[in-house]
């Protein structure tokens, strides 16, 4: 009988992980894949996101600094910098390796290779099934990202109006192509999918070159993915790879009565830019924190729903405004996108949405002022 079981060994199951084992939770966490383990993303890690983990990052683990946003829509592009590191590029198959082997410096249980079939509340306790075991735990912690199915055993799945779509490719390229190419930028093209959009962003060895769109309303993303590489100058036979993103600011369901929801399994992510590990990593810790006060001090099932609260009060307001500002911007594309490309100020005042210096809501109340006035 564990006190915890963690369910996925990524971003947010691996903050878990570290977490409960600080605080002296026994803990086994279970994934399904062997790490290193390659993972579809842009691999933007952003400062937010970096200021929540208790360790430095190695210089090896981060390929590319950013600075700055180019936008570009239609013929029309713009580019906008801070004077300081906004966004880290990442390979997530290195970075979410260092995440696990910083979970298990804490002495927690670690499985790689064990995929978890189902989850299941008791009255006591969780019963967790695998290809190879049954386990059992006080609580559990389901980590395994958007696709999976677990997270049934506390709510329903997403609807096609709930989640995104996203096809990614990494194209191969020298680093000083790279860098004359798009220097410290990363480079958003808007219009290229309905309820999302493309992306360049550098690598050390490659750029990562993918769309995003809402999926009740992108039907053919990989024609559209195949366009846009062509688009781009990218002719190649690419390996793409898809995933899906969920839609941040939607009400869910994400606690059970000894089950909790973390990462894209909760649905923590930013419904525009499509950002997540900053809500995967903080998840995490807050449900290892809510599991150990519960368990430790004897406290209360119910209490469970404490973190409910915490994540409101930490992103929920945040998230909410996201999916707001992104229906808004997209149920009026064209002169949407015409402000962003034509007034810097409008660009340079989401990178302070990316540094968490203000929130969606801030941005949404400044941004319709200035539609407004202009």
């Amino acid at each position: 009988m564990y006190d915890l079981i963690i369910i996925g060994g990524g971003p947010s199951g691996a903050s878990a992980g570290r977490r409960a084992g600080k605080l002296g939770l026994n803990t086994l966490l279970l994934e399904k894949d062997e790490f290193p383990r390659y993972k579809p993303c842009g691999g933007g890690l952003s400062a937010h996101a970096i200021s929540y983990l208790d360790f430095e990052l190695p210089r090896d683990v981060i390929e590319w600094e950013v600075t700055g946003v180019r936008g570009v829509f239609k013929d029309k592009t713009i580019e906008v910098h801070k004077d300081h590191n906004i966004s880290s590029l990442v390979s997530r198959a290195v970075f979410d390796n260092f995440l696990l082997k910083k979970a298990k410096e804490t002495g927690i249980e670690v499985h790689t290779g064990e995929k978890v079939l189902s989850c299941k509340e008791k009255t006591e306790f969780v019963e967790v099934i695998t290809k190879e075991q049954t386990y059992q735990a006080k609580f559990a912690i389901v980590a395994e990202g958007a696709h999976g199915l677990l997270k049934t055993c506390v709510r329903p799945a997403d609807t096609r109006e709930e989640y995104g779509i996203s096809l990614v490719a990494e194209i191969p390229a020298e680093e000083r192509d790279i860098e004359e190419y798009l220097g410290k930028t990363v480079e958003l093209q808007l219009g290229v999918a309905s309820g999302g959009y493309g992306w360049i962003f550098p690598h050390k060895t490659y750029y990562s070159v993918g769309i995003f769109g809402v999926a009740k309303n992108f039907p053919h993303p990989k024609a559209t993915m195949i366009n846009f590489l062509k688009d781009n100058g990218f002719t190649g036979d690419y390996k793409l790879s898809g995933h899906k993103i969920p839609l941040g600011g939607i009400k869910r369901k994400i606690t059970g009565s000894r089950v909790i929801l973390i990462g894209d399994a909760a649905g923590f992510v930013d419904a525009f830019s499509g950002e997540g590990l900053a809500y995967a990593i903080r998840s995490g810790q807050f449900a290892a924190n809510v599991i150990a006060e519960v368990y430790q001090q004897r406290g209360k099932i119910k209490d469970l729903h404490k973190y409910e609260s915490v994540c409101k009060a930490e992103f929920g307001t945040h998230l909410k405004y996201s999916l707001i500002f992104s229906r808004l911007i997209h149920r009026f594309p064209e002169r949407s996108f015409k402000m962003f490309i034509n007034n810097s100020e409008i660009l340079d005042k989401y990178l302070e949405v990316v540094d968490f210096t203000i929130d969606y809501k801030d941005y949404l109340r400044w941004s319709l002022l200035n539609f407004k006035l202009r």
